[in-house]
């Protein structure tokens, strides 16, 4: 497929409003990719990796700048890119407004998908295939000077298109797709054009976590390919979540609860075979909450996997910062190794964590997403337990990694096992339906998450302020945003709560993140999360989303979230009330 044919396409699906219309439109593009389904089905929502794979392009907006900028002319710069960009306010029309092609130097002849291309940015020369091509060179490039490879490969890019092709390139490269084709537009737009049940694509859909594996295979296996995709071990696939919740309402749904430890810690989804690839040594791969490969950061997780599991698993659960004692540390513990990449074995050392497992998707071969949480839970029992033992005369509470599940329709019950958990260090408890499946993705009332302290929000940081006198060289006072639909709306800013050490830190963290700064104001692009502690949300003129926290106080980053898993307005107004 030609970039200007999907250009087009996107275009019309950006201009329409009506959510029916636009899975019509994006089951003619699917129809008509050809060759390229699974590609368009991706780029059709912004994605240039299936949602599984933790690899990106690795490159900031300045680089992004600086390639349209070299493609439009030499009178422009990067900064009158972003400069247009603080008056245009999208990236997409930024790009659109200039004039590609001609440009010449040796990227334009080697950059783009093609050696030796002279085409001029007229369109209709350079192929999907192409731009995924180029932009998978882009995310390859690393080490000295790829920095300059990355911003040179997309220059030749740019430096192709037209200006409706650049719109979406840009959209693209920079994650900011945003016309409006969510997962289930894409999901129901396969069932349409390929004449699936939307149910079983969406199945498909939950094992695989890749559009556009799936989109190809309901194509050219149909029902029967879609039914025999199954989970796979090392690919994985997005943590079901949970939703706030009363013992009162759990109890009336579900007559009966199941009850656990709510732990202070970050999810972890664990990939384990023991037998390897080649069956001589075994594999261990572990994810974070949004699928990022943190198996480095995390040997204790893979040591754990090597002295317990013996067979094919995949299991869900969370580390937690422990003390010499064993005993659990805040949160904020566990970020100073969720992300280490360097010097691990110092950062250890410094900070321990230990693995806990409430969940088993996978074992021995066995897909459990549709089996019922009691089943799961049993089978991660069994998994957990050494083969050598006999697991009838082991107590739940002796199995190392094993996440306790109580099973009661008695509220007193519950509170007691609620104050054990806080008096052992915990945040409180969770409460499950024990009929419940496993849905990846999903946040619904099977999962319901039970915690004492003050509410909190989960905000995107979309904005700062530079300090002054001893505080000049950090940035602070967030903006904080919250969802709606594809839109950020602000709700506040925060600035208590935060030591000069914690502000180098969070400093580090954001600037490379930094959109444009204009005085001491920096706007930021949507990267970072916070979670957030408030005294009241009430009304106010002041921030775009209609409310402001009143007395917010930073809790900590949630690095396990990305800003699609931030809360939304919606939830706002309904802590409101």
């Amino acid at each position: 497929m030609e970039f200007a044919t999907f250009a087009d396409r996107a275009g019309t699906i950006d201009a329409e409003p009506a959510d029916l219309e636009i899975v019509a439109h994006v089951r003619e593009l699917l129809a008509e990719a050809g060759d390229d389904l699974e590609i368009v089905a991706r780029f059709a929502q912004g994605r240039v990796f299936p949602a599984w794979d933790s690899t990106t392009l690795d490159i900031g907006p300045n680089a992004c700048y600086e390639a349209i900028a070299r493609a439009a002319g030499t009178n422009v710069s990067a900064g009158d890119v972003e400069d247009r960009l603080a008056a245009v306010g999208e990236i997409g029309d930024v790009a659109a407004s200039y004039d590609f092609g001609g440009q010449r130097g040796l990227s334009a002849f080697t950059g783009g998908g093609g050696a030796g291309s002279e085409s001029e940015g007229t369109g209709g020369d350079l192929t999907v295939r192409e731009v995924s091509d180029t932009l998978e060179e882009v995310a390859a490039a690393e080490g000295s000077g790829s920095q300059d490879r990355k911003v040179d490969l997309l220059f030749g890019l740019f430096n192709r298109c037209s200006s409706e092709e650049a719109r979406y390139l840009a959209r693209i490269v920079l994650s900011e797709m945003r016309i409006g084709v969510g997962e289930g537009a894409v999901r129901d737009a396969i069932a349409e054009a390929f004449d699936v049940p939307a149910e079983r694509v969406e199945r498909a859909l939950q094992v695989s976590n890749d559009y556009g594996q799936v989109a190809r295979i309901a194509r050219e296996e149909g029902l029967e390919g879609l039914d025999a995709m199954d989970l796979e071990v090392g690919r994985p696939v997005q943590a079901m979540l949970a939703q706030a919740g009363t013992v009162t309402d759990a109890l009336e749904e579900w007559e009966e609860a199941g009850v656990e430890w709510k732990y202070d810690g970050a999810r972890v989804q664990l990939h384990h075979d023991p037998a390897g690839s080649g069956g001589a040594t075994a594999e261990t791969r572990v994810f974070s909450r949004n699928m990022e490969e943190v198996t480095d950061a995390l040997p204790e997780v893979v040591e754990f996997a090597a002295d317990h599991l013996e067979e094919p698993a995949i299991l869900d659960g969370e580390v937690v910062a422990i003390d010499a004692d064993g005993s659990p540390l805040p949160f904020q513990e566990v970020l100073k190794r969720f992300r280490r990449k360097h010097d691990v074995a110092k950062a250890r050392e410094a900070v321990s964590v230990r693995p806990v497992f409430f969940d088993c998707l996978h074992a021995g071969g066995d897909d459990l997403l549709a089996e019922p949480l009691t089943t799961r839970h049993d089978r991660l029992r069994s998994v957990l337990v050494d083969s050598t033992v006999d697991s009838g005369a082991v107590d739940d509470e002796d199995i190392e990694g094993l996440s306790l599940l109580w099973r009661t329709d008695d509220p007193e019950e519950i509170e007691s096992i609620d104050a054990d958990a806080l008096e052992a260090g915990h945040e409180g408890i969770m409460l499950k339906d024990p009929d419940s499946t496993y849905s990846p993705g999903r946040r619904g009332k099977h999962w319901r998450k039970r915690k004492p302290d003050v509410e909190t929000l989960d905000c995107v940081v979309t904005g700062a302020e530079w300090g002054e006198g001893r505080r000049a060289t950090f940035l602070g006072t967030f903006e904080l945003s919250v969802r709606a639909g594809d839109d950020l709306e602000t709700v506040g800013k925060v600035a208590t709560g935060i030591t000069d050490e914690k502000l180098a830190e969070l400093t580090e963290l954001l600037e490379p993140h930094v959109a444009a700064e204009e005085g001491q104001d920096v706007d930021l692009e949507p990267a970072v999360v916070f979670e957030v502690g408030y005294e009241e949300i009430q009304s106010s003129p002041t921030y775009s989303s209609g409310y402001a926290l009143r007395f917010p106080r930073f809790q900590g980053v949630r690095p396990d979230k990305d800003p699609a898993d931030a809360d939304s307005l919606e939830r706002l107004e309904r802590l409101r009330g």
